[in-house]
């Protein structure tokens, strides 16, 4: 008897598939230029809903994935429908609202639907603001009726909670999770638990390395395929192979156990943490297709003896570094090329700095807020090497304070603004000396601390924190910054 994956909800009216079939190869597959014949690509995702695995996840730059799915989303309409997931990665610069609708809109078109059941945001740089904006213009657009949930991808633990405590609806975060890349066990897990947000896992089986193919193998020398390339250094940044080797001999005891594939066991482990509403397996749309194999997972659960053993061998790991998202957004990459060269073709500043009129050896920064041109300040200023950060406040815009009830995602907002500046000045986050802090409730002085850990735990600047008796507007912390330029910079 075949299995068919059982069901999760993921949103009011929004029932899922467990194994969700992701179809980011189809880019690959067209890579030279051809696209597939769309009712064939139809076809073949036919054969996965009569399967069971009705949900499929794609993004805007997955090939022509959104149209294929268009065809298969026309032939069904009524109980039968698939769940279409999709999403959208604008590069960093100004957002507007007919920005993000146009996005949308395309979403719409390409999928030949009306509604998106799932638009997940994916953001390059959050030192760039606009991401915020962008969220907020979503959520009107599915106030709208053209979106049914919202989720985000790639969001650590301390962006999500600033987008929910912002007022953004959000319901899911797409991250790497697997037996090599446990990250998403940490704070993420623990904030998703505490606002009902369900995590969706891909990188589950890391590119195909844990499968049986790679059991007592050699490790590979040359690597061509770009999915293995990236997983690869997923593997040296948590140890290096004979790590990965000790993970895949626990794995393939297991599965010997259960009577079922090594590659069951990786994704099965997945399926178990709490915070997951899915894991995401890779289709290679009419040349490799493991639905038998994938309906296995639901045939067995792992027991406490099989978490001891995994556990045992999870120790004789690294901890890859960081958390969910950082691969995209600060050395060392862990991506394909080791760099985001094959995503972006740069990386544009939220501002730009300027000549300070008053002084030929100085330049500035001003980010927009209505009290730089009220009180006729800059938001930093430097003088040779010297970079001084005024004090700054969770401000999206010109006036409106973000997450207003959360000081700690407050902090999150004021220090990402505060790295834009110093990028824009030449420095980085490795440059700062000192920072000050003013709150106004002791009792988020461990919340905001956090936040700050965040950033510069292992840079360690000076640092005062005052409690003060208030703040103008809706603001718990206020943060200022020095940061001291090395050498010639």
């Amino acid at each position: 008897m075949t299995l068919h994956p059982p069901r999760q909800r993921l949103a009011d009216g929004l029932e899922i598939s467990r194994v969700l079939t992701g179809l980011w190869q189809v880019a690959d597959i067209e890579k030279d230029g051809s696209e597939l014949d769309p009712e064939k690509g139809a076809d073949h995702l036919e054969t996965y809903l009569k399967a069971g695995f009705s949900t499929f996840d794609m993004a805007d730059h997955y090939g022509s994935a959104e149209i294929i799915s268009g065809r298969l989303l026309a032939r069904h309409v009524g109980q039968d429908r698939p769940q279409v997931f999709t999403k959208w990665c604008p590069e960093p610069g100004t957002i507007t609202a007919a920005v993000v609708r146009a996005g949308v809109q395309e979403r719409l078109d390409r999928l030949g639907t009306d509604c998106v059941d799932l638009l997940q945001f994916h953001w390059w740089s959050f030192e760039h603001p606009a991401w915020l904006d962008a969220l907020h213009e979503m959520t009107k657009l599915k106030n709208e009726g053209l979106i049914k949930a919202l989720g985000v991808t790639n969001f650590d633990a301390a962006h999500l909670r600033l987008a929910l405590s912002d007022g953004i609806p959000l319901v899911s975060n797409q991250v790497s999770f697997s037996m090599i890349d446990r990250r998403a066990l940490g704070p993420l897990s623990d904030l998703c638990a505490e606002r009902d947000v369900r995590l969706l896992g891909y990188g589950t089986l890391c590119g195909g390395f844990l499968s049986d193919r790679w059991l007592g193998k050699p490790e590979p020398a040359d690597i061509t395929d770009w999915s293995k390339m990236k997983y690869k250094r997923f593997i040296d940044a948590a140890g290096g192979w004979d790590g990965f080797q000790e993970i895949l001999k626990a794995a393939n005891s297991i599965a010997q156990k259960h009577d079922v594939s090594l590659a069951n066991v990786a994704t099965r482990w997945v399926l178990e943490q709490p915070a997951l509403a899915g894991v995401i397996v890779g289709a290679r749309l009419g040349e490799s297709e493991h639905m038998a194999d994938n309906a296995n997972l639901f045939s067995f659960a792992l027991d406490d003896e099989d978490a001891a053993l995994l556990d045992e061998a999870f120790s004789k790991t690294t901890e890859v570094p960081g958390d969910c998202g950082d691969e995209y957004r600060r050395p060392p990459f862990l991506t394909a090329s080791g760099d985001l060269s094959h995503h972006l073709s740069e990386m544009p500043r939220a501002h730009d700095a300027a000549p300070a009129p008053h002084r030929p050896d100085a330049t500035h920064v001003l980010t927009g807020s209505d009290w730089e041109e009220i009180a006729g300040y800059c938001r930093a200023h430097r003088i040779g090497n010297r970079i001084l950060v005024s004090g700054t406040t969770a401000v999206a815009g010109a006036s409106r304070a973000v997450a207003p009830e959360d000081a700690a995602a407050q902090t999150t907002f004021i220090l990402d603004k505060i790295l834009a500046a110093l990028s824009a000045l030449g420095a980085t986050a490795n440059d700062v000396v000192r920072t000050r802090i003013f709150i106004t409730d002791e009792a988020d002085v461990f919340d905001i601390s956090r936040a700050h850990g965040r950033v510069f735990a292992d840079i360690k600047p000076a640092n005062t924190l005052v409690v003060v008796a208030g703040l103008i507007g809706d603001h718990k912390v206020e943060i200022e910054a020095e940061a001291l330029l090395q050498g010639d910079a």
